[in-house]
Protein backbone atom coordinates (compact mmCIF):
# COMPACT_ATOMS: atom_id res chain seq x y z
CA UNK A 1 0.00 0.00 0.00
CA UNK A 2 1.39 3.38 -0.97
CA UNK A 3 0.30 6.66 1.04
CA UNK A 4 0.75 10.11 0.33
CA UNK A 5 1.88 12.55 3.12
CA UNK A 6 1.06 16.38 3.71
CA UNK A 7 2.47 18.47 7.08
CA UNK A 8 0.73 21.01 7.92
CA UNK A 9 1.48 23.40 10.67
CA UNK A 10 -1.13 24.23 13.52
CA UNK A 11 1.31 27.11 15.31
CA UNK A 12 4.70 28.29 15.87
CA UNK A 13 6.38 28.97 19.08
CA UNK A 14 10.49 29.53 19.90
CA UNK A 15 12.86 27.72 22.66
CA UNK A 16 16.26 27.96 24.02
CA UNK A 17 19.13 27.22 21.52
CA UNK A 18 19.94 24.82 24.04
CA UNK A 19 16.07 22.58 24.46
CA UNK A 20 17.36 21.68 20.74
CA UNK A 21 20.78 21.06 20.70
CA UNK A 22 22.23 19.64 23.78
CA UNK A 23 24.88 22.09 24.96
CA UNK A 24 24.59 24.30 22.31
CA UNK A 25 23.64 27.83 21.27
CA UNK A 26 23.64 29.60 24.11
CA UNK A 27 21.61 33.00 23.89
CA UNK A 28 20.21 31.88 21.16
CA UNK A 29 16.57 30.81 20.12
CA UNK A 30 14.89 28.09 18.15
CA UNK A 31 11.72 28.74 15.66
CA UNK A 32 9.30 25.35 16.63
CA UNK A 33 6.22 24.60 14.56
CA UNK A 34 2.96 22.33 15.81
CA UNK A 35 3.06 19.89 12.91
CA UNK A 36 0.02 17.64 12.18
CA UNK A 37 0.55 14.76 9.22
CA UNK A 38 -2.39 14.09 7.27
CA UNK A 39 -1.71 10.23 5.57
CA UNK A 40 -3.98 8.85 2.67
CA UNK A 41 -4.25 5.64 0.84
CA UNK A 42 -5.96 2.64 1.06
CA UNK A 43 -9.32 4.44 1.87
CA UNK A 44 -7.69 5.60 5.01
CA UNK A 45 -7.76 9.17 5.86
CA UNK A 46 -5.28 9.26 9.10
CA UNK A 47 -3.87 12.10 11.23
CA UNK A 48 -0.12 12.20 13.13
CA UNK A 49 -1.24 14.63 15.92
CA UNK A 50 -4.18 16.63 16.70
CA UNK A 51 -2.30 20.00 17.29
CA UNK A 52 -2.75 21.98 20.49
CA UNK A 53 -6.00 23.23 22.43
CA UNK A 54 -8.35 25.37 21.31
CA UNK A 55 -7.64 27.38 24.04
CA UNK A 56 -3.97 27.97 24.11
CA UNK A 57 -4.17 29.83 27.47
CA UNK A 58 -3.41 27.33 29.79
CA UNK A 59 -0.49 25.37 28.05
CA UNK A 60 1.03 29.08 26.78
CA UNK A 61 0.78 30.21 30.47
CA UNK A 62 2.77 27.24 31.74
CA UNK A 63 5.34 27.64 28.96
CA UNK A 64 5.98 31.14 29.64
CA UNK A 65 6.48 30.18 33.35
CA UNK A 66 8.74 26.99 32.01
CA UNK A 67 11.36 29.59 29.35
CA UNK A 68 10.53 32.99 30.54
CA UNK A 69 9.86 35.01 27.51
CA UNK A 70 6.55 35.78 25.71
CA UNK A 71 7.80 34.21 22.40
CA UNK A 72 7.66 30.35 23.85
CA UNK A 73 4.17 30.48 23.52
CA UNK A 74 1.90 28.72 20.79
CA UNK A 75 0.76 31.96 18.19
CA UNK A 76 -1.19 30.37 15.08
CA UNK A 77 -4.08 31.90 12.60
CA UNK A 78 -7.70 30.48 12.61
CA UNK A 79 -6.51 28.44 9.07
CA UNK A 80 -4.16 26.59 11.44
CA UNK A 81 -6.88 25.32 13.48
CA UNK A 82 -7.37 21.44 13.07
CA UNK A 83 -10.64 21.78 11.52
CA UNK A 84 -9.86 24.29 9.17
CA UNK A 85 -6.94 22.43 8.02
CA UNK A 86 -8.74 19.71 7.50
CA UNK A 87 -11.28 22.36 5.55
CA UNK A 88 -8.91 23.46 3.25
CA UNK A 89 -8.29 19.82 2.04
CA UNK A 90 -11.87 18.93 1.51
CA UNK A 91 -12.08 16.84 4.41
CA UNK A 92 -14.31 17.01 7.91
CA UNK A 93 -13.14 15.60 11.49
CA UNK A 94 -15.57 12.52 10.92
CA UNK A 95 -13.81 11.87 7.63
CA UNK A 96 -10.35 10.77 9.75
CA UNK A 97 -9.95 6.94 10.03
CA UNK A 98 -6.93 7.05 12.99
CA UNK A 99 -5.26 9.23 14.83
CA UNK A 100 -1.30 8.23 15.87
CA UNK A 101 -0.27 10.37 18.70
CA UNK A 102 3.00 11.14 19.32
CA UNK A 103 4.05 11.99 21.95
CA UNK A 104 1.42 12.14 25.00
CA UNK A 105 1.56 16.16 25.06
CA UNK A 106 -1.14 18.85 24.75
CA UNK A 107 -0.08 20.51 21.81
CA UNK A 108 -0.68 16.45 20.18
CA UNK A 109 -3.70 15.20 21.90
CA UNK A 110 -5.61 18.59 22.59
CA UNK A 111 -8.28 17.55 19.58
CA UNK A 112 -9.04 13.97 20.04
CA UNK A 113 -12.49 14.31 21.01
CA UNK A 114 -12.74 16.32 17.35
CA UNK A 115 -12.48 13.06 15.44
CA UNK A 116 -15.28 10.55 16.62
CA UNK A 117 -15.10 7.96 13.74
CA UNK A 118 -11.29 7.62 14.58
CA UNK A 119 -9.56 4.91 16.19
CA UNK A 120 -6.82 6.44 18.31
CA UNK A 121 -3.25 4.86 17.99
CA UNK A 122 -1.02 5.47 21.65
CA UNK A 123 2.59 3.83 22.43
CA UNK A 124 1.57 1.13 25.07
CA UNK A 125 4.59 1.94 26.89
CA UNK A 126 3.51 5.71 26.78
CA UNK A 127 0.01 5.04 28.03
CA UNK A 128 1.38 3.50 31.07
CA UNK A 129 4.69 5.26 31.97
CA UNK A 130 3.90 9.00 30.57
CA UNK A 131 -0.04 9.06 31.87
CA UNK A 132 -1.59 6.24 33.90
CA UNK A 133 1.68 5.43 35.96
CA UNK A 134 4.67 6.93 35.67
CA UNK A 135 7.87 5.20 37.47
CA UNK A 136 10.02 8.94 37.75
CA UNK A 137 8.65 12.17 38.23
CA UNK A 138 7.83 14.05 34.95
CA UNK A 139 8.51 17.72 34.56
CA UNK A 140 5.09 18.38 32.39
CA UNK A 141 2.11 17.65 34.45
CA UNK A 142 -0.04 15.29 33.77
CA UNK A 143 -2.91 18.17 32.56
CA UNK A 144 0.00 19.04 29.96
CA UNK A 145 0.30 15.47 28.61
CA UNK A 146 -3.61 14.35 28.04
CA UNK A 147 -5.90 17.27 28.83
CA UNK A 148 -8.88 16.62 31.32
CA UNK A 149 -12.02 16.46 28.54
CA UNK A 150 -9.35 14.24 26.23
CA UNK A 151 -8.57 11.95 28.82
CA UNK A 152 -12.54 11.75 29.78
CA UNK A 153 -13.35 11.09 26.08
CA UNK A 154 -10.61 8.00 25.67
CA UNK A 155 -11.39 6.41 28.97
CA UNK A 156 -15.06 6.46 28.30
CA UNK A 157 -17.06 7.18 25.66
CA UNK A 158 -13.52 7.09 23.23
CA UNK A 159 -12.29 3.64 25.15
CA UNK A 160 -13.72 1.01 22.49
CA UNK A 161 -11.20 3.34 19.67
CA UNK A 162 -8.51 3.61 21.50
CA UNK A 163 -5.56 0.95 20.12
CA UNK A 164 -2.48 0.71 22.42
CA UNK A 165 0.52 0.02 20.66
CA UNK A 166 3.25 -2.42 20.75
CA UNK A 167 6.59 -1.46 20.80
CA UNK A 168 6.67 -2.97 16.85
CA UNK A 169 3.25 -2.21 15.57
CA UNK A 170 1.43 -2.51 12.06
CA UNK A 171 -1.78 0.10 11.86
CA UNK A 172 -2.11 -1.06 8.40
CA UNK A 173 -0.44 -2.61 5.32
CA UNK A 174 2.72 0.12 4.82
CA UNK A 175 1.97 1.68 7.99
CA UNK A 176 3.87 1.16 10.86
CA UNK A 177 5.32 2.03 14.11
CA UNK A 178 8.04 1.59 16.32
CA UNK A 179 8.85 2.88 20.01
CA UNK A 180 11.19 5.69 19.52
CA UNK A 181 11.59 7.41 23.29
CA UNK A 182 14.70 9.85 23.36
CA UNK A 183 12.41 12.43 23.66
CA UNK A 184 9.33 10.90 26.22
CA UNK A 185 8.07 7.40 26.96
CA UNK A 186 5.54 7.88 24.75
CA UNK A 187 7.42 8.47 21.49
CA UNK A 188 6.76 6.76 18.07
CA UNK A 189 8.50 6.07 15.33
CA UNK A 190 5.57 6.05 12.35
CA UNK A 191 6.57 3.99 9.41
CA UNK A 192 5.38 4.96 6.22
CA UNK A 193 4.98 3.36 2.70
CA UNK A 194 5.06 6.14 -0.11
CA UNK A 195 6.24 5.92 -4.01
CA UNK A 196 9.17 8.06 -2.85
CA UNK A 197 9.96 5.69 -0.37
CA UNK A 198 9.65 4.93 3.42
CA UNK A 199 9.05 8.40 4.98
CA UNK A 200 9.68 8.29 9.06
CA UNK A 201 7.58 10.94 11.23
CA UNK A 202 8.51 10.72 14.86
CA UNK A 203 9.28 13.73 18.01
CA UNK A 204 12.23 11.90 18.95
CA UNK A 205 14.40 14.48 17.17
CA UNK A 206 12.99 18.50 17.06
CA UNK A 207 14.86 19.63 13.89
CA UNK A 208 17.22 18.30 10.98
CA UNK A 209 20.03 19.09 13.19
CA UNK A 210 20.01 16.39 15.36
CA UNK A 211 19.46 13.13 12.93
CA UNK A 212 21.55 14.86 10.23
CA UNK A 213 24.59 16.23 12.36
CA UNK A 214 24.29 14.06 15.29
CA UNK A 215 23.73 16.98 18.10
CA UNK A 216 21.79 15.52 20.87
CA UNK A 217 18.47 17.34 21.97
CA UNK A 218 18.62 19.38 24.80
CA UNK A 219 15.75 18.05 26.34
CA UNK A 220 15.84 14.01 26.33
CA UNK A 221 15.74 11.43 28.40
CA UNK A 222 18.11 8.67 27.00
CA UNK A 223 21.19 9.36 24.87
CA UNK A 224 21.47 5.32 24.48
CA UNK A 225 17.82 5.56 23.16
CA UNK A 226 18.65 8.49 20.40
CA UNK A 227 21.79 6.34 19.29
CA UNK A 228 19.82 3.38 19.09
CA UNK A 229 16.44 4.93 17.57
CA UNK A 230 18.73 7.79 15.13
CA UNK A 231 20.40 4.74 14.14
CA UNK A 232 17.40 2.98 13.15
CA UNK A 233 15.41 6.27 11.19
CA UNK A 234 18.73 7.23 9.02
CA UNK A 235 18.57 3.75 7.93
CA UNK A 236 14.85 2.87 7.39
CA UNK A 237 13.71 6.49 6.30
CA UNK A 238 14.30 7.41 2.37
CA UNK A 239 12.46 10.39 3.72
CA UNK A 240 12.57 11.77 7.61
CA UNK A 241 10.66 14.78 9.44
CA UNK A 242 9.71 15.85 12.76
CA UNK A 243 6.90 17.27 14.47
CA UNK A 244 8.36 20.17 15.23
CA UNK A 245 10.78 21.51 12.64
CA UNK A 246 9.45 24.43 9.84
CA UNK A 247 12.38 23.18 8.07
CA UNK A 248 9.88 20.74 6.09
CA UNK A 249 8.42 23.54 4.59
CA UNK A 250 11.76 24.55 2.96
CA UNK A 251 12.72 20.87 1.77
CA UNK A 252 8.86 19.95 0.58
CA UNK A 253 7.19 22.54 -1.53
CA UNK A 254 3.64 22.70 -0.13
CA UNK A 255 4.64 20.11 2.95
CA UNK A 256 4.17 17.68 0.66
CA UNK A 257 6.42 14.70 1.26
CA UNK A 258 5.18 12.15 -0.65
Amino acid sequence: MKYSVQAFSAGTFWVPGPEVYWMQGWGTREEMNVLIYLVRGGGRTILINTGPPADLAILNEAWLGFFGFPEAQIVRSDDQRPHNILQSQGLSPEEITDVIVTPLQAYATANIPLFRNAQIHISRKGWIEDFQAPYYHLHVPRHLRIPPDVNEYLQNEGWEKVRLLADEAEILPGLETFWAGVHHRSSLGVCIDTNKGNVIITDSFFKYGNIEKGHYLGVMESMMEADASWARIRRQGKIIASIYDPEVFVRHQGGVLA
